[in-house]
């Protein structure tokens, strides 16, 4: 069993609970899904592009990714509805914790000029996004094998009805928000 999860049931839930004044155990938020979203921009010039991506991104979460395919056609960047433009993966349950963790106590930790993730990136909803600049932070990728550099967003959602409930969620469970 993942330690995040364990951490969320002795630590996080019963905070909230107080913080929050719930009346039944349903109202806790909780983490629902960590989706991962890789664009590769120069996917439809070549091939091989997306295919390291979908690669970078199974080693990375564990799970094999879904390729994306662009839903119009973009004429300016030279895409036709129903290429190939990205990858993404969608983790729940233990996969999800364990991403979670070493996101949080690896990964992040490794971003040069590190000072903390901007706590504005809130949806209203209680959904919070996370762009990183390259994928060279998770300790599963070869730095040799690395043909290009690529972003991707990781996305939490969450149970929690507003902003301060989930980010008190987030902060709890160890997400380093800058102050």
């Amino acid at each position: 069993m993942p330690r995040l999860l364990d951490k969320y049931r002795e630590e996080v839930a019963p905070a909230l609970k107080e913080k929050f004044n719930y009346k039944n155990p349903m109202q806790i938020p909780k983490l629902v899904k960590i989706v991962i979203n890789m664009g590769v921009g120069d996917g439809k010039d070549n091939p091989k592009a997306l295919e390291s991506a979908v690669n970078e991104l199974a080693l990375i979460s564990g799970q094999k990714p879904v390729v994306t395919k662009a839903k119009k056609s973009i004429s300016n960047f030279k895409i036709r509805q129903g290429m190939n433009i990205g990858c993404k993966v969608t983790l729940r349950g233990n996969r999800m914790y364990e991403f979670a963790d070493k996101l949080f106590n690896i990964a992040l930790p490794r971003v040069r000029d590190f000072r903390g993730i901007n706590p504005n990136s809130f949806d209203g909803r209680g959904n919070f996004s996370l762009g990183v600049k390259e994928q060279l932070i998770f300790p599963e990728i070869d730095i040799d094998k690395v043909e290009k550099i690529r972003g991707m967003d990781i996305t939490f959602v969450t149970t929690a009805k507003t902003d301060e409930e989930a980010k008190e969620l987030l902060a709890l469970l160890g997400m380093p928000f800058s102050r």
